[in-house]
């Protein structure tokens, strides 16, 4: 499937923008009823994202160690997350400092939550910034095969420790 399928009317059709709006929207979700009633269980989850979009509001220093990319982890210590329609913010310790940051969701590359192996990589869509291109998931990520003998995991290189 690519984007810019005529439809009926002989319009385009954006499948691209529509997937990415789908997945992001996953991801919002399980950050709002996160923000609401807290992690569930075991889940916890790492989000990848460009540090260089429009929106994204982060320390200096960070950005600095950070140039393009930032992955981070809501697991055990994390405080104040918000959920927006256009947004995110969370505050995290670094270097035993609360540090807050503001991430829209259009900056997103990635997303994995390890305890289910379910991971999402985003496209660029329109410009906008996104990801690196499709590959097979690495071995060394909690990425696998669904329950159902499906895969349940869309390429998501950015996790690879470099």
């Amino acid at each position: 499937m690519t984007s810019g399928q005529k439809s009926s009317d002989g319009g385009d059709i954006d499948y691209d923008a529509l997937i990415r709006s789908a997945l992001v929207g996953v991801v919002r979700n399980l950050l709002a009823d996160t923000a609401k009633s807290g992690l569930i269980g075991n889940h916890h989850f790492y989000l990848a994202f460009s540090t260089t979009h429009p929106g994204v509001a982060m320390p200096e220093r960070l950005r600095q160690q950070h140039p393009k990319d930032m992955t981070i982890v809501l697991q055990n210590q994390f405080w104040d997350l918000e959920v927006d329609d256009a947004w995110f913010s969370v505050k995290l310790s670094f270097s035993g400092k609360l540090e807050k940051l503001v991430i829209p969701f259009d900056a997103l590359v990635g997303f994995l939550d390890p305890s289910v192996q379910f991971a999402l990589q985003f496209r660029e869509v329109n410009g906008k910034p996104a990801d690196r291109p499709a590959e097979s998931a690495p071995t060394d990520t909690a990425a696998g095969p669904a329950a159902d003998g499906g895969n349940n995991v869309i390429a998501l290189d950015i996790f690879r420790k470099q």
